[in-house]
């Protein structure tokens, strides 16, 4: 008897055991959406974040306010998924950041931006991560590139919430 609930309890851990470690489909699409996830995460965040009072906050005037900052990234995203959703990019990068002022306007258009990109990010799959869309550019590095993006301005942004004496969302987390 004894005998018999072991090899049970064997015969049903084993294919458990090894569905636990079977690899998640298309796992470097996936790692590079893991990266997207989080990169627009801290950009959302810190555009809900900041009073619009603070928007055309500029430490110095040699920088982008941290509102232009936001415009430009919601049209540099058009420019970085465009080719990667098999498109022509729409919207020159400065766009938003020369005709966008308040910010309800720039959200949405960020928020715009990042669901473009939602969509080509969502239907990235490892064989077609390595296609060539632009020039010698494949989609994946495309994406890549765009997430490094968001995440080089979202430091521009910490330090500007550091400033104003605030916490950024990426520490508020923790």
């Amino acid at each position: 008897m004894k005998l018999t609930i072991f090899t049970l309890a064997i015969a049903i851990a084993v294919p458990t055991l090894a569905a636990a470690q079977t690899p998640a489909s298309d796992p470097i699409a996936q790692s590079i959406r893991n990266a997207w996830a989080a990169a627009k995460r801290n950009i959302v965040e810190s555009a809900e974040q900041m009073p619009e009072a603070n928007y055309a906050f500029k430490p110095v005037d040699t920088v982008r306010s941290f509102g232009a900052i936001l415009a430009h990234v919601a049209g540099a995203n058009y420019v970085f998924c465009a080719p990667a959703r098999g498109d022509k990019t729409e919207y020159e990068e400065d766009r938003f950041e020369k005709t966008l002022k308040t910010k309800a306007e720039i959200v949405k258009a960020l928020n715009e931006s990042i669901a473009y990109c939602d969509a080509a990010y969502n239907a990235m799959t490892d064989k077609t991560a390595g296609e060539i869309v632009t020039g010698t550019a494949a989609r994946a590095q495309r994406l890549i590139n765009n997430a490094g993006h968001l995440q080089e301005h979202y430091g521009n942004l910490v330090t500007y919430f550091r400033i104003k004496g605030m916490v950024p969302p990426s520490s508020n987390r923790r």
